[in-house]
């Protein structure tokens, strides 16, 4: 059965520690596929108000 786990952060080093804490319980070969995402948000927004990152990752692996 295949199963997914989502993961996102606003730092990129938060996500990378994050996932691979969740790939240390997963063996290689039950991972079928990862997709990377990154988003910015800064439209609407106050000039003072910092740009929001967001950086996710989802993982495709069988159980």
């Amino acid at each position: 059965m295949l199963k997914i786990k989502l993961f996102d952060e606003e730092h990129e080093e938060d996500l990378e520690e994050t996932v691979n804490a969740f790939l240390e319980n997963i063996s290689e070969s039950k991972i079928k596929d990862v997709k990377y995402q990154v988003s910015i948000s800064d439209s609407l927004r106050a000039e003072e108000e910092p740009t929001i990152y967001s950086y996710s990752i989802m993982v495709i692996y069988s159980e």
